[in-house]
């Protein structure tokens, strides 16, 4: 959609706030390698894989298994893929293990699963309900928020019975699902106040960044401190529906709009945009309250909140609260994940969050993010062996040699309190 143009001023708007301490001592030491640490007689034993380059491997397995992939998801304690193959598939499981991941049989085909989560659309769509696959369990996970009682809980329950056993867990969360806009304690638009996820390069070479869709519904001028003159305009957004994103525009073309995130003191240089992978580490990062870190939990989420219903996110257990929406879901490395959409629960008492991922949000709206690298590093990798893995011994020295640096050029971004 269009939208009018304001006055126009070269500035950065902020993602700052105070870095929750405990999660910056696990992001800004330096990052474990990733190590092949298997010889050549045995290329059948897992190996040792960083979150990234595990996320890239289970794409191509994906493509090469068909309908015998039944979902992917990280050890982060073992640093290995585990690929779950649907029992009785013995020729693609060799194929799981020749490509050095873990193979777990399982009984649920995602086929399955998919058409489960059909059935929760058309029979249990509930404000406060939610439901993403779970890889870990092979199985359905259905959430319901505190507002789900009386009659919409039998008719939760009751549809989550019909997919017979084994095919789905419910469980209940004592929190409200909501997206995290906050109004009245700051102002960005319209009285809400959310978070700037990524700075990007719109299609047509201009600085832009995104941030949640729902966000946008303040008002189309933004600002990047309480009270203060516009700096940017929404060009695109969405939600609900199939996503939680929005495009805004820099007014100044000149604005100097670097590729990385503030966490307080110190910026992580974004690389690219990644896909999410089930049990990897993320940080979140949102002007409320700074910075948090926690698990994927599910991919695919489907979330109704009071607004609407909205499909295709990242499920995590990271704590947000109102303000952060729209704000960086990031990796250690610099891979740049999602944005910051809604869930239940706060940083006191934790609750399930849900992520618009980056990369469905730059192909909608046509940006790119980093060097150029609007995709994955998996989109890179097309004609390797599904086994290759990069070298990265000494690349993670070098993001931190960069981190480092980040934090001299820190004039970028600023901090909002």
């Amino acid at each position: 959609m269009s939208h009018k143009r304001i006055p126009k001023r070269k500035a950065a708007i902020a993602v700052g706030g105070v870095v929750a301490l405990g999660a910056a001592a696990i992001l800004l030491p330096s990052a474990n390698a990733s190590q092949d640490g298997a010889p050549d007689d045995a290329a059948a034993a897992p190996r040792t894989l960083k979150a990234g380059d595990a996320s890239d491997l289970a794409t191509r397995l994906a493509g090469t298994l068909g309908d015998a992939y039944a979902g992917a998801w990280y050890d982060g304690e073992d640093k290995r893929l585990v690929v779950n193959v649907v029992r009785g598939e013995g020729d693609m499981a060799l194929k799981v293990r020749s490509a050095g991941a873990e193979v777990r049989e399982v009984d649920n085909s995602m086929a399955e699963l998919q058409a489960g989560a059909g059935t929760l659309k058309s029979e249990a769509t509930i404000p406060g309900t939610s439901w993403a696959v779970d890889p870990r369990t092979n199985k359905i996970l259905v959430t319901a928020d505190s507002t789900v009682t009386g009659d919409k809980w039998d008719r939760l329950e009751s549809t989550v019975e019909s997919l017979g056993s084994g095919m789905a867990t419910l469980k209940k969360s004592e929190g409200t699902f909501r997206t995290f806009v906050s109004g009245g304690d700051a102002i960005f638009a319209g009285g809400a106040r959310c978070s700037l996820g990524f700075n990007v390069t719109a299609g047509d070479g201009s600085p832009a960044f995104l941030t949640a869709g729902h966000c946008a519904a303040a008002g189309d001028a933004w600002s990047d401190q309480q009270g203060g003159e516009p700096i940017a305009t929404v060009d695109q957004a969405l939600f609900p529906g199939d996503g939680d994103f929005a495009l805004v525009r820099y007014d100044d073309p000149a604005t100097e709009a670097p590729s990385e995130v503030n966490v307080g003191g110190q910026t992580v240089p974004i690389v690219q945009a990644a896909e999410a992978t089930v049990g990897q580490q993320v940080f979140r990062m949102g002007s409320t309250t700074g910075l948090a870190d926690g698990q994927v939990l599910g991919l695919d989420a489907t979330v109704n909140y009071p607004e609407g219903t909205v499909t295709g996110l990242i499920q995590t257990d990271v704590c947000a609260e109102p303000g952060d929406s729209g704000g960086s879901l990031f990796t250690q490395d610099g891979l740049a994940i999602g944005l910051t959409s809604g869930g239940s629960g706060d940083c006191t008492v934790g609750g399930e969050t849900f992520f618009q991922p980056v990369t469905t949000a730059l192909e909608a709206v046509g940006a790119t993010l980093g060097d150029g690298g609007g995709a994955a590093a998996g989109d890179q990798a097309d004609g390797q062996d599904a086994g290759a893995e990069q070298d990265s011994a000494g690349g993670d020295q070098g993001v931190q040699e960069q981190s480092d640096m980040g934090s001299d050029r820190h004039s970028g971004l600023t901090r909002t309190h």
